[in-house]
C-alpha cells in the first residue's frame, strides 16, 4: 500500500514538472497610434485568471501559460478595448498592442486620434492623414470650441490662439483671408501652402500662391498650421502649411440638416445651409452646403455679394479602399472703396474717394482621392485635384493723392487653369522593440495661367470687358508652370521618448512667359506719342534639393521638448512681372527666394489646468524680395515702390501660448462650468542684412509688426459660452526704407492698434443662439498699405459691428 501511494506521488510530481515545463510566457508592449507607450492598461486573458498592467514603458508580461486557445484583451481609461485570439503552443509569445482612443474616427483608412488639447486649440500628432509632424511646431484650431464670429470668418478671433501671426483686414466680410506668420506678409496668405482637406487652392501653388478663395468657417471641424518646417512634405513655401479640413455628415444619422442665418452692420446678411448623414449601410458619408452673403460695406462704395457651394462623399468600397469625392464653387462680386491718404484717414476714415473700382472672382475646385491599405502598417494615399478659376480687377489704378476725374479704368484679368496629383504612401516597422514610421511622396502639378491688362471702359459699374480686346493696351501674357517633386521624411523611434525625423525634397520648377507688353508716352496734353509693342518669350527651369531634421523628446505626455531645422525656397510670383502700375515697379532680374527657418520649443500642460507653449525661432532669406521707396523715373521723379531681390534678411522671435483653468489652480468646481484665461504673446526683430544699400542695411523688414499679443478669456456654463478677447499690433513698416509717412499713403508707418471683441452663444436642444460685438471700443486702425487694389494707399479697418446668428440643426 505503501508502496503503491509512493509510486503515485511520484508520478504526480512527474507529470506537474513536464506540464510546468510547457507553460508559456506571453509578453509585449501597449502603444497608441503615435506609438506612445499606454501605462496602466490592464491586459488579461479572457475568463482566466491571469491578468497584469502596463509599466511606464508599456510594457507587460503574463507568465506560467498554459498550452491552449485563448482571447488576449486589453484596455485602458479613455481607450477602445483590444481583443484578439491567441494560441499558445510550444514557444513563448511577443505581442505588439495598438489601442485606439475612444474618439477616433476614419479619415480615408488611417486614424486619426484625439489630441491634447485645451479651449479650441491643439496641435497635430506625430503622424496623421498621411502626414509626420513629429519634431514640427503645429497648431490646431478646433471650431466647435471657438466662441467667435463664424458668419464674417473674423480672422482676430478664428487665429486668436495662433502665435506669431500678422493679419490683414482687407473686408469685414472674410471674403478674403491674409495672415502671414513670423515676420512674412500676409497679402492673401500667399506664404502659406493653403490647402483645403489636403489639396491646394490657391491660384498657383508657385508661380501666384494668393488665395481668393477662402473656405467659410461655419463649414468647417478644423483649422491645421504648420510652420516652415512643413517645406519639406507641401512645398516650399517660408511660412508653412495651412489646411482647413471640412466637416462630414454624422456617421450616426442617415440626414442631418442645419441652417445658420444671420444678419449685422451695414446691411449684412449671411445664409449657411448644410446637410449630410451617412447611407449605404455605413459605407457612404455625405456632406453639402450652400452660402449666401452680402452687405453695404463699412464705407460707401464696398457693398457685395457672394456664393459658395460644396458637396463630398467618402465612400467605403472595400475593408481596405476609400473613395472620396469633392468639389467646390465659389463666386463673388465686391466693389472697392478705394485707399485713403493720411489725411483722409485723419478726417473720416469712412470716405471713399473712388467709386469705380470693382473686383470680381470666380472658383472652381474639384478633387478625386484614393486611399488604400495594403496592411495595417502599409498604406497608400492618391491625391487628384483640379482648378478652373478666375479674378478681375477694374477701376482707376491711379495713385490715391489723384482725383479719378473720369477716363477709362484698368482691367486686370487673371485666368486659372491647373491640374495636380500627389501620392503618398506611409509604412510602420519595427526595429527591435521599437516602431518606425516613414513616408515617401512624389507631386506632379501643371499650371497655365493668363494674365491680361488693358483699357476698360469709363464707366462706374462692373463691366468687365476690354475696349480692344486683340490689341491691349498694357501687357497679355501665358504662363505655363510646370512641377514636379519627390519627397520623403522618416520618423526613427530611438527610444520610447525620442524621436529624430531627418527628410529631404527634390523639385523641379519650369515657369514660363509668352507674350507682349507695351511702352506708351503721352505728352502733356495726353496725347499717346510713342506706342511699342515689345514681344516676349522666356523660359525659367530649376532643380534643387531641400532637407531639413526635427527633434522630439516627450518626458511624459504633459511635456515635449522639440527642435527642427529645414531648408526654404520660394519661387517668384510670375504673373506679377508684367503689371503695369504707376505705384511700382518690379526689377526684371527678379529670381526666387532661398533660405532656412528653424525653431526650437517646449509644450505641455500641468494637470489639465494649465496649456502652454514657447518657441524660439529664425528664418533666414538670401535674396529676399522686398519693396524699396524710390524716386529716381524720369521725368516727375515721383515716388513709386521698387520690388526685388533688395537684400538678404533674418527674422528672430519668440511665440509663447498659455492658457488657464482659474478654478482648477484651486481645485474648486462647479458642475458644467468652465473658466480659462489664454494669452497669446510674439516678439520678432526682422532686419536687413549683408547689404550696401545704406537706405535699408540694419533696417526693419516691412510688415513685420515687433510685438503681437491677443490675450481672451472664455466661460462656458451649460448651454452658454462667452468670450472676451483683446488684440494688440505694435507699430511697423510698410517698406523696406522704413518710411514714415508719403504723400501717396502707398508707403508709410502702420502705428500701433489694438482692438476688443465679445461673442456670445447659447445652446438650447436644436437651437443655438449667437451674437457677437466686433471692434467693441470702436477703435479707429488700418492694418495695411496696398499699392494697388483694393486700394492703392490705406485700407481703413471696420469700426464696431454688431451680428446675430440663430442656428437650427434637425434632427
Amino acid at each position: 500500500m505503501l508502496t503503491r501511494q509512493l509510486l503515485c506521488t511520484l508520478a504526480f510530481m512527474l507529470w506537474w514538472t513536464l506540464a510546468d515545463a510547457q507553460q508559456i510566457q506571453i509578453k509585449g508592449r501597449v502603444t497608441d497610434l503615435q506609438f506612445q507607450p499606454v501605462a496602466e492598461a490592464d491586459v488579461l486573458l479572457k475568463n482566466t485568471a491571469f491578468r497584469t498592467k502596463t509599466d511606464a514603458l508599456g510594457q507587460f508580461v503574463l507568465s506560467n501559460i498554459p498550452k491552449g486557445n485563448y482571447q488576449l484583451i486589453a484596455f485602458a481609461l479613455g481607450f477602445e478595448a483590444y481583443e484578439s485570439p491567441i494560441q499558445i503552443t510550444e514557444t513563448d509569445l511577443n505581442i505588439e498592442i495598438t489601442l485606439l482612443e475612444l474618439s477616433s474616427e476614419l479619415d480615408g483608412i488611417v486614424i486619426q486620434a484625439k489630441r491634447e488639447e485645451s479651449f479650441g486649440i491643439s496641435r497635430l500628432k506625430s503622424v496623421e492623414n498621411f502626414g509626420i509632424y513629429a519634431g514640427k511646431k503645429s497648431e490646431v484650431i478646433e471650431l466647435k470650441d471657438i466662441t467667435a464670429n463664424l458668419a464674417t470668418n473674423n480672422p482676430r478671433q478664428i487665429y486668436s490662439r495662433i502665435t506669431g501671426l500678422n493679419i490683414w483686414e482687407s473686408d469685414g466680410a472674410g471674403l478674403q483671408l491674409g495672415i502671414g506668420g513670423r515676420g512674412l506678409s500676409p497679402n492673401r496668405t500667399s506664404n502659406f501652402n493653403t490647402r483645403q482637406n489636403g489639396y491646394d487652392i490657391s491660384a498657383d501653388a508657385l508661380g501666384y500662391p494668393e488665395s481668393y478663395y477662402t473656405p467659410p468657417t461655419e463649414a468647417l471641424d478644423r483649422i491645421e498650421i504648420v510652420r516652415g518646417a512643413s517645406s519639406l512634405q507641401y512645398g516650399t513655401q517660408f511660412g508653412g502649411m495651412l489646411n482647413f479640413r471640412f466637416k462630414e455628415g454624422p456617421e450616426d444619422k442617415k440626414i442631418q440638416a442645419v441652417t445658420r442665418q444671420s444678419a449685422g452692420s451695414w446691411g449684412f446678411f449671411g445664409s449657411f445651409n448644410s446637410i449630410g448623414g451617412t447611407v449605404a449601410k455605413g459605407k457612404l458619408n455625405y456632406y453639402a452646403y450652400y452660402q449666401y452673403k452680402r452687405a453695404d460695406g463699412y464705407r460707401p462704395n464696398s457693398g457685395f455679394h457672394y456664393h459658395n457651394a460644396f458637396a463630398s462623399f467618402r465612400y467605403q468600397a472595400t475593408e481596405k479602399l476609400m473613395i472620396n469625392g469633392e468639389f467646390t464653387k465659389m463666386y463673388y462680386l465686391a466693389q472697392q472703396a478705394g485707399g485713403l491718404t493720411d489725411r483722409n484717414f485723419e478726417e473720416n476714415p469712412r470716405q471713399s474717394v473712388r467709386e469705380r473700382n470693382w473686383f470680381k472672382v470666380n472658383w472652381n475646385l474639384a478633387s478625386l482621392n484614393l486611399t488604400y491599405a495594403f496592411t495595417d502598417q502599409t498604406q497608400i494615399n492618391v491625391r487628384n485635384f483640379g482648378l478652373l478659376a478666375s479674378r478681375q480687377s477694374l477701376g482707376n489704378l491711379e495713385r490715391i493723392n489723384v482725383a479719378d476725374l473720369g477716363g477709362n479704368r484698368t482691367l486686370i484679368d487673371g485666368q486659372f487653369k491647373n491640374i495636380g496629383n500627389e501620392i503618398r504612401l506611409l509604412h510602420r516597422y519595427r526595429i527591435g522593440k521599437q516602431m518606425h514610421t516613414f513616408l515617401v511622396g512624389s507631386r506632379v502639378y501643371a499650371g497655365n495661367t493668363a494674365a491680361r491688362q488693358g483699357n476698360g471702359n469709363n464707366g462706374s459699374g462692373p463691366d468687365f470687358f476690354y475696349l480692344n480686346p486683340d490689341n491691349l493696351e498694357n501687357s497679355d501674357y501665358q504662363f505655363p508652370n510646370i512641377n514636379t517633386a519627390v519627397f520623403a521624411e522618416h520618423i526613427f523611434q530611438i527610444t520610447p521618448k525620442l524621436t529624430i525625423t531627418p527628410g529631404a525634397r527634390f523639385e523641379y520648377i519650369k515657369t514660363s512667359a509668352e507674350g507682349y507688353y507695351k511702352q506708351q508716352v503721352f505728352d502733356a496734353a495726353g496725347n499717346l506719342i510713342v506706342d511699342n509693342t515689345i514681344p516676349e518669350e522666356s523660359d525659367r527651369s530649376r532643380a534643387f534639393v531641400i532637407g531639413g531634421v526635427g527633434i522630439s523628446y516627450k518626458e511624459s505626455k504633459a511635456l515635449e521638448f522639440y527642435g527642427n531645422f529645414s531648408q526654404n525656397y520660394r519661387a517668384i510670383n510670375f504673373t506679377d512681372l508684367r503689371v503695369q502700375n504707376p505705384n511700382f515697379i518690379v526689377d526684371a532680374n527678379i529670381r526666387d527666394e532661398k533660405g532656412y527657418t528653424a525653431d526650437v520649443g517646449i509644450r505641455g500642460s500641468i494637470s489639465d489646468v494649465l496649456f502652454y507653449e514657447m518657441t524660439l525661432f529664425t528664418v533666414f532669406y538670401q535674396g529676399r524680395i522686398g519693396q524699396v521707396l524710390r524716386a529716381d523715373q524720369p521725368p516727375l521723379f515721383l515716388d513709386y515702390r521698387f520690388r526685388g531681390n533688395i537684400s538678404d534678411a533674418r527674422n528672430l522671435g519668440m511665440e509663447s501660448f498659455i492658457e488657464v483653468d482659474p478654478l482648477r489652480v484651486f481645485k474648486k468646481s462647479v458642475e458644467g462650468f468652465r473658466w480659462t484665461i489664454f494669452n497669446n504673446f510674439a516678439i520678432v526683430d526682422a532686419r536687413y542684412v549683408n547689404t550696401e544699400d545704406n537706405s535699408i542695411k540694419n533696417r526693419k523688414v516691412e510688415m513685420v509688426p515687433p510685438i503681437t499679443l491677443r490675450s481672451g478669456t472664455t466661460l462656458k456654463y451649460k448651454g452658454f459660452s462667452g468670450t472676451f478677447q483683446y488684440s494688440y499690433t505694435a507699430k511697423h513698416f510698410s517698406d523696406a526704407t522704413n518710411a514714415i509717412l508719403t504723400s501717396t499713403a502707398v508707403e508709410g508707418v502702420i502705428p500701433a492698434y489694438a482692438v476688443a471683441d465679445l461673442s456670445a452663444s447659447y445652446n438650447w436642444k436644436w437651437l443655438t443662439l449667437e451674437a457677437t460685438c466686433n471692434n467693441l471700443f470702436n477703435a479707429s486702425y488700418f492694418t495695411r498699405r496696398a499699392e494697388a487694389y483694393p486700394g492703392p494707399g490705406i485700407i481703413p479697418s471696420d469700426g464696431r459691428g454688431f451680428y446675430v446668428t440663430l442656428m437650427a440643426r434637425w434632427p
